[in-house]
């Protein structure tokens, strides 16, 4: 999570960058950084560090992501609140399902199986999560390749899954 998120972010500073740039800076940043998270992590095996660490890099993309669709491109809202309302729901089912896991346990013997079944919260994490992450990464591929000015246009697979087209540059 930690390593995934840290390409989120370097993704997300360096989309306004020309072609063929790297950023050494933030680069060698984020691996340090997940390199340190990682050997704390190791050695005091404590699941709140790490999860406060993540919590850092989520936030630090959420303000660039609303930097990004308050003030340059404000038409791509839609899909960037939208991939994070998706994470934030996730990530809310998941607390619910660590703070009330005994009594969701108890009360998933008590009902029929297909109601226990959508009372996994932390499965519903994995699911709206991915699904947030996976909008968010649309997000990111749109905003690059609209700044290269590739023309990015999002489409629905079977009039429900987004994808990005690119349609061809322009000669002049």
């Amino acid at each position: 999570m930690i390593y995934s998120c840290c390409i989120f972010v370097y993704c997300m500073f360096e989309c306004f960058k020309m072609k063929n740039s790297v950023n050494y800076h933030l680069l060698f940043t984020l691996v340090l950084f997940s390199l340190i998270v990682t050997t704390v992590y190791l050695k005091v095996k404590e699941p709140i560090f790490q999860q406060v660490m993540y919590g850092m890099l989520v936030f630090t993309l959420v303000l660039r992501s609303v930097y990004i669709v308050t003030w340059v491109y404000p038409w791509l809202r839609g899909l960037g609140y939208t991939s994070l309302g998706l994470f934030l729901l996730g990530f809310l089912l998941w607390n619910i399902d660590n703070i009330f896991c005994e009594s969701l346990r108890n009360f998933r013997k008590k009902v029929p199986p297909i109601i226990g079944v959508t009372t996994q919260f932390h499965a519903w994490w994995h699911i709206l999560t991915g699904l947030g992450s996976y909008l968010h990464i649309l997000f990111s591929l749109y905003t690059r390749t609209l700044y290269l000015r590739y023309r990015p246009k999002v489409k629905f697979l079977f009039g429900i899954w987004p994808v990005i087209l690119f349609e061809p540059l322009r000669k002049h």
